[in-house]
């Protein structure tokens, strides 16, 4: 346990990831346009900044315009745009020439490492937040005493006025893997680099499961079939057919800014609805290009006779045993009534990310929380006597419309919190 006397910041960070530097660059803007002096923190469990690091596939692109980058749609002038990013690295005008809104994921972290180096001091990496408590004047909250474990088990105390979670989701495994979860041969997709090469060595026939019907599990799919060519693969999903995410351009004006403030003005049931009627946007959905290039490796498999890589649709996993021969799975068809088991030497459960989990850190300042519901600026609605404010990214997709785990809103959404974070300092300096 640090003994030195605990360094206080405006805010806190909880993660430093997209939003949270997003918001690293809004703040710094506020601030300098306000002239008020911010001093924030954010805590990154990872050793450095990475995005996404287990699914940086070779070939894998950005499903998201470019210009939906960190600032643009904010302020297209600021220094940390995509294009400027472009410019600095020299490869403005070969990246016009590629054509494209759509850069590679691993060119886009490449952006968000360079944005991040630019506020380096402001970051402390290999940190997990363990606990948020409150510290108090009578009756009053006046600020938070936030615990942090480095990666060698040390920890470290600060003080915040106020904090902002960004820690994304958690990866998601079905009940029905519940008892293989500390199996080696079961990883999920966001470790999926992190992994293969141990659990898939080149050049054995293993058997491969892939469990998920969306982007990520057919883009591993692919991936393991070029990476490992004798590997048999199942990609098993519920749905009848991979379908392909709709990304026409009246529908994606669901992900607009200003869609935030239609959906977050809508009684609670709406706002399901609107969920519902447009989950084929980002969930259980796949590129239309990538569907061409898995269809055409299955149908050169039927030229060749082979049946290395097949699909399982329809197929709902009813029980999962971990023995020495591998992972059996048992599936049911309930169109055709038919059951099938089946053992894999490996399982990769491309099975999305939970974002409903409670925050575990934040449990000793849970009784001033009024409502797990976030208002519009993205903030827990608090007791009067608390005055930290306390912002979630990410997790307020059922009130502030599907774009809110997306990177379409993040430099919009910075600015809010930024501005509302801004206001309290500014209270506090008049009272001073």
């Amino acid at each position: 346990m640090s003994h030195q006397l605990a360094i206080e910041h405006d805010v806190i960070g909880v993660g430093f990831g997209p939003s949270n530097l997003a918001l690293a660059i809004a703040l710094n803007e506020c601030a300098k346009r306000s002239r008020l002096k911010c001093t924030p923190l954010f805590v990154e469990k990872q050793p450095h900044f990475t995005w996404h690091g287990g699914m940086l596939l070779p070939g894998s692109d950005m499903q998201i315009s470019f210009l939906k980058d960190l600032v643009s749609l904010r302020d297209p002038t600021s220094p940390f745009t995509f294009v400027n990013y472009l410019h600095k690295r020299g490869r403005l005008l070969d990246f016009i020439n590629c054509r494209t809104f759509y850069p590679s994921r691993v060119e886009f972290n490449d952006y968000l490492q360079w944005v991040a180096s630019h506020f380096k001091s402001q970051a402390a990496y290999g940190e997990t937040i363990v606990a948020v408590e409150p510290v108090t004047a009578g009756q009053t909250v006046t600020s938070l005493r936030v615990h942090s474990r480095s990666l060698a088990g040390g920890e470290t105390v600060r003080l915040a006025r106020n904090l902002v979670v960004a820690v994304g989701g958690q990866p998601y495994v079905p009940q029905v893997f519940a008892k293989a979860t500390d199996d080696r041969r079961l990883l999920h997709s966001s470790r999926y680099l992190d992994l293969i090469e141990r659990v898939v060595p080149r050049g054995r026939s293993v058997r491969v499961a892939v469990v998920g019907g969306g982007q990520s599990a057919t883009e591993v799919t692919v991936d393991l079939h070029g990476r490992c060519p004798e590997a048999h693969i199942d990609l098993i999903f519920r749905g009848h057919a991979l379908k392909p995410s709709d990304s026409s351009p009246f529908v994606n004006e669901i992900f607009n800014p200003d869609y935030t403030d239609f959906v977050y003005a809508q009684p609670a049931e709406r706002r399901d609805a609107i969920v519902r009627n447009f989950r084929n946007t980002n969930y259980a959905v796949v590129d239309a290009d990538l569907l061409d290039q898995l269809y055409r490796l299955l149908y050169q498999q039927r030229v060749g006779g082979d049946t290395r890589v097949m699909l399982r649709p329809r197929s709902e996993i009813s029980n999962v045993d971990a023995g020495p021969d591998g992972i059996e799975i048992g599936v049911i068809d309930k169109f055709r009534g038919e059951n099938r088991r089946s053992t894999y030497d490996v399982v990769v459960l491309a099975t999305g990310y939970d974002r409903d989990t409670p925050h575990g850190f934040l449990e000793p300042i849970r009784r001033y929380i009024r409502d797990a519901a976030l208002d519009r600026n993205y903030r827990l609605v608090t007791n009067p006597a608390f005055r930290p404010q306390i912002h979630l990214q990410g997790y307020s997709e059922s009130s502030h419309g599907l774009s809110d785990t997306l990177l379409s809103v993040i430099a919009v959404r910075s600015q809010e919190i930024a501005e509302s974070l801004l206001s309290t300092i500014s209270r506090r300096e008049l009272i001073a």
